[in-house]
């Protein structure tokens, strides 16, 4: 009798090869099966090889911007120090600076007009990361010739953005934040010599904005348009914030401090 010729029928469940890696492949699963007078099935054990997936290279960030309070006409250094980084962008309040493409960035005779937010892109290739947002303030005094202390004029960048604080400030629609620099996030310390015993911080561009010192201690005081520091003060250094009621500028925005240390 003649027998029937024996089909065998092999079935590769997955094969997945790599052109660019031709040493690299998955085998899932491998059957042969036979049909006819004889029957077998052989199922091989699963194959797998790692294939390396390329990573990119962020840059790192070690040393962050700082914030910097001027004299005006001075010079104002924003620095950045980065690992893995190969090029540097900064921006003013989100605005691209032509020539800031180093990791340091120098505002020259600062001004009004410097005054604002600087962040900087630190690149890698394709990759960025961006630094946070330093504020540049800039100041003047004069000689009060009645108390012989040094008013100052600080110009900050405001802030939009609603929200409410009790009786007040109360409901505003910006504000703006006068800190200073290396001083743990304070401010001007209450200027106490030359027979000195008023310390305000008031608004003179606006009847309709609420201001609001903050000592270190914990003190708060608000009013309309102008503050005093009790004298003698609780706290040895406070900052002020200006609220804005009806429409919040977008320009720089000064306050003036009268009886502080620069």
């Amino acid at each position: 009798m003649k027998k029937s010729p024996l089909a065998i029928v092999i079935t590769i469940a997955a094969i997945t090869t790599n052109s660019a890696l031709s040493q690299n492949a998955s085998l899932s699963t491998a059957s042969v099966s036979t049909t006819g007078a004889t029957a077998a099935s052989v199922s091989a054990a699963p194959i797998a090889l790692s294939i390396p997936v390329p990573q990119p290279q962020y840059p790192f960030i070690i040393y962050q911007p700082d914030d910097q309070f001027v004299p005006f006409g001075s010079n104002a250094t924003f620095s950045v120090t980065a690992l893995n980084a190969n090029g540097y962008q900064w921006l003013c309040n989100g605005n691209v600076l032509p020539n800031g493409t180093n990791n340091t960035l120098v505002i020259q005779n600062a001004g009004i007009q410097n005054v604002g937010y600087y962040s900087c892109d630190v690149i890698k290739g394709m990759e960025s990361i961006p630094t946070r947002s330093a504020s540049l303030q800039v100041y003047t005094n004069w000689i009060d010739p009645q108390t012989g202390v040094d008013p100052m004029v600080v110009y900050s960048f405001p802030y939009p953005g609603g929200g409410s604080g009790g009786s007040c400030p109360g409901a505003y629609v910006g504000y703006v934040n006068y800190t200073k620099p290396y001083t743990n996030g304070w401010g001007w310390s209450p200027d106490t010599t030359n027979g000195n015993t008023v310390f305000t911080a008031t608004d003179t561009n606006s009847t309709s904005t609420k201001v609001q010192y903050f000592g270190e201690y914990g003190d708060i005081g608000c009013n309309q348009t102008t503050v005093t520091i009790p004298n003698p003060p609780f706290s040895p250094a406070y900052r002020f914030t200006i609220y804005f009621t009806n429409a919040a500028p977008t320009n720089p925005y000064p306050i003036t401090l009268s009886g502080f240390n620069p």
